[in-house]
């Protein structure tokens, strides 16, 4: 028994019970979907235990419709718990919904004049979402950090400013209250997929989590950690693939778009991807965010910068605002190809 769908107009207090129920035996309850027609409640803990009559039991108990088992290792990212793919509102922009959604912007904060030109472009060009590292996880501990807390405010007043939800990178749990104060989507990079201890932090924030693709990670491991954060009781989960590691060196890394029609079958949840990330190089990026459309990708982050040659950080894959808004026109052929706005 792995998760308990509820009748519609079920009660607070018949919840309550089931909650107590699950409670005597030693299990845990989250509540992952809660709408006009269902409510499913999560059962956390050892499920394996419960006995055919225990299960038995909570069929019968009012509010209840049924009690199902899930075969999947990740329970609540599965779409044997939700068949119909999630959409995430965020300040009135849907991700996973018909129309796309597209988060640009540079890599690292590096200071607030240029991040608004930056974020006032790639708004003009059509992103309904602005990115922008304060916290940066480099390869070098000699390369720039970013800016921290100073750079979360300049993100905060940009996206004020220009009426785009924001989204940002935290990187240790101890950072995590301001960026929830500061930022609209909180991204878990790659180096920080199996963090396990700040999966489970974000899991307790009730805003959505951007959840990147680990450098070799598999598919399976990628849901896993999703299920982390889901299990803590925070079901606004995005994955984002930015590739993994392959012996093949002529790009940053290897985009594995055979990933998106893959979790489409797999999960509910949405998937956007990287392919700033993915490629490493300004040129691939057009033909590889194209591609991620076609593959049925909910949307795309782009890293976007003014002048990428004097850029802190990742310039060489970073687009101008020019080079931006070309590709948002080119993009919109694609997107229409397959039954999607852009």
């Amino acid at each position: 028994m792995d998760i308990i769908v509820l009748k519609p107009g079920v009660k607070r207090d018949q919840i309550k019970k089931i909650e107590s129920r699950l409670k005597s035996m030693g299990l845990g309850t989250n509540v992952i979907i809660k709408g006009t027609e269902r409510t499913i409640i999560g059962v956390k803990g050892d499920t394996a235990r419960i006995l055919p009559e225990q299960e038995d039991s909570f069929r019968v108990m009012d509010g209840v419709e049924e009690v199902m088992r899930i075969i999947k290792p990740y329970k609540l990212a599965s779409r044997e718990v939700k068949n119909s793919g999630t959409v995430i509102n965020v300040k009135g922009r849907k991700i996973g919904g018909k129309k796309l959604c597209v988060m640009a912007g540079p890599c690292s904060i590096e200071g607030p004049q240029t991040f608004m030109d930056i974020a006032q472009k790639v708004k003009k060009a059509g992103a309904n979402f602005l990115r922008g590292g304060a916290f940066k996880p480099r390869t070098s501990p000699y390369s720039f950090q970013g800016m921290g807390e100073e750079g979360l405010k300049i993100l905060s007043d940009a996206g004020k400013q220009t009426g785009l939800p924001v989204v940002t990178e935290v990187m240790d749990p101890r950072d995590l209250e301001a960026v929830v104060d500061y930022a609209d989507i909180i991204q878990i990079g790659t180096r920080n997929m199996q963090n396990f201890r700040l999966l489970l932090e974000v899991g307790l924030c009730r805003k959505p989590v951007l959840l990147k693709r680990g450098l070799s990670a598999t598919i399976k491991e990628w849901l896993m950690a999703a299920e982390y954060i889901m299990s803590n009781g925070n079901s606004k989960v995005i994955l984002c693939e930015r590739g993994i590691r392959t012996f093949e060196t002529s790009t940053r890394n290897t985009l594995d778009l055979s990933a998106v029609p893959v979790l489409k079958k797999l999960t509910h949840l949405p998937v956007i991807v990287d392919p700033s990330h993915g490629v490493g190089h300004v040129e691939f990026v057009v033909p590889m965010a194209k591609a991620a459309i076609a593959a049925g990708a909910d949307g795309l982050m782009i890293e976007v910068h003014s002048n990428p040659q004097e850029a802190f950080s990742d310039g060489e894959q970073s687009q101008t605002p020019e080079q931006f808004m070309k590709m948002m026109k080119e993009l919109k052929p694609v997107a229409r190809a397959v039954g999607r706005d852009i």
